[in-house]
């Protein structure tokens, strides 16, 4: 199946712009969340008349309503490579809720040390830094390590009890050679969490590694639901990160019988409309096939790399050109800052993209090669809440309805912006939030307000 003329819900909507027209939005921040595959809601919307509580209901909608979640969870794991026969797809909220729940799950010292690297989105950071030491593969001024690097850290002593490393940086779209890096890490009897949410929507999941972490809001299924996937037997033991209703077998006033997994990792009533739509999506990306999808990609990240790469005054941040990467590219705009610069193409041109650090401090301090004056200049405006002098970058990316004249709007207006010595109209700062509006708008907010009457194309 071609992926050309794909389109999602929401695609088409046309906002108003300075210059008094409407054009249609042209949404570049697939990096930070997906809309909604029509067959997603579409499934979501015939499976809503059906809904109840799942596992402990005879009525026919709990009935109706179990085998739509667990058949959700096969779709899941299938999508996965995996097979519920020795691996389990625990349901949560989304990559970040996982994580933490195998941390707590690991049951690690407090001295036992864990192996990441700095190009870890926080939510592969935070989590390991309160359960046990962390020791950080480096990259260069590139952002890329190798897997010799990550066979050298595997080496020192004392040897982890878990590699914890991105699929995809959401930040440069940078690939590390995973596989290689998995095997590298099982000949050291260390196993391996894979941080997949910017991989899942783009590439085939590494079935090698021990446990991976993926969200439906960054693969065309935003009904706030994510996943766990990890060996069964690893979940047989120990209590679970959440404890109630639902992962028990027996409860009396002094002893616990815990279910069997994924039950016992399941506490509550759980997210069945998020099962379902990111079942739905896991189903259609496998009917397209994740080839096609990586050929759709590959066009769009040259063209988008390639274009920014080509206007003066604009520094893409990552690797060279010529290596493989998702399509997302983070820029700064010399002389501009990056609110600013994000502030005008939503404004000026109807183009929604990310700034800021992307939620990957360490990294994006590294790609845009910071001195170390400047980082003691940002932690301490941080810690003083004060973000209007944050340094930051721009970020592009592109998704499965994504087209190529789309990211041509992009880099016509990029053009017109790094060629500007003046903005068009006056812009204001917030010195609070550092966020940049139009002037004869009386507020920040008025541009929601504005932004938020719109109509279909």
């Amino acid at each position: 199946m071609s992926v050309r003329g794909i389109r999602l819900v929401g695609d088409g909507l046309l906002v108003p712009c300075l210059d008094g027209n409407e054009r249609p939005y042209v949404n570049l921040d697939a990096a930070a969340s997906t809309g909604a595959l029509p067959e997603v809601a579409t499934a979501v919307e015939e499976f809503l008349p059906w809904y109840s509580s799942v596992h402990r209901g005879t009525g026919f909608k709990s009935q109706r309503s179990t085998a739509a979640h667990e058949s959700a969870r096969e779709a899941i794991l299938d999508f996965a490579g995996r097979s519920s026969t020795d691996d389990i797809a625990i349901l949560c909220r989304n990559t970040t809720e996982a994580i933490n729940h195998l941390a707590y799950r690991m049951r690690l010292d407090p001295e036992d040390t864990v192996l990441t690297t700095v190009v870890e989105h926080h939510a592969n950071l935070l989590p390991w830094g309160r359960v046990a030491r962390r020791r950080f593969i480096e990259c260069d001024a590139a952002g890329t390590f190798t897997a010799a690097e990550v066979r050298a850290a595997l080496e020192i002593s004392p040897r982890p009890k878990l590699l914890a490393i991105t699929g995809a940086s959401n930040v440069s779209g940078w690939l590390p050679e995973i596989e290689e890096i998995i095997s590298i890490a099982h000949q050291f009897g260390v196993p391996v969490l894979v941080d997949a949410a910017q991989l899942a929507p783009h590439r085939s999941l590494p079935r090698s590694a021990d446990f991976l972490v993926f969200s439906g809001h960054k693969m065309y299924a935003p009904y706030g639901a994510g996943v766990l996937i990890g060996p069964r037997e690893f979940f047989r033991e120990g209590d679970p990160f959440l404890a109630g209703g639902g992962a028990v077998e027996l409860v009396d006033l002094d002893e616990v019988v815990w279910n069997e997994p994924p039950d016992r990792e399941e506490a509550g009533s759980p997210n069945v409309v998020g099962a379902v739509a990111l079942g739905a999506a896991a189903r259609f990306l496998q009917s397209i096939g994740m080839g096609a999808i990586r050929a759709h990609d590959d066009e769009l990240a040259a063209q988008l790399r390639g274009g920014i790469a080509e206007i003066p005054g604009l520094r893409l941040l990552g690797p060279a050109l010529a290596t493989d990467t998702l399509p997302v590219a983070t820029f700064v705009v010399e002389g501009m800052p990056h609110a600013l610069v994000a502030a005008r193409l939503s404004a000026e041109f109807g183009i929604g993209v990310r700034n800021g650090c992307f939620c990957a401090h360490p990294y994006l301090v590294r790609l845009l090669g910071l001195s170390d004056a400047a980082v003691e200049r940002f932690r301490h405006d941080a810690r003083n809440h004060l973000r209007a002098n944050l340094p930051g970058a721009v970020r592009a990316s592109t998704g499965i309805s994504t087209t190529p004249d789309e990211v041509e709007t992009f880099l016509r207006s990029l053009r017109t912006i790094a060629h500007s010595t003046s903005t068009p109209i006056a812009y204001k700062m917030d010195p609070i939030t550092g966020e940049y509006w139009p002037a004869e708008l009386d507020r920040p907010d008025a541009a929601i307000s504005a932004n938020s009457v719109c109509s279909a194309n």
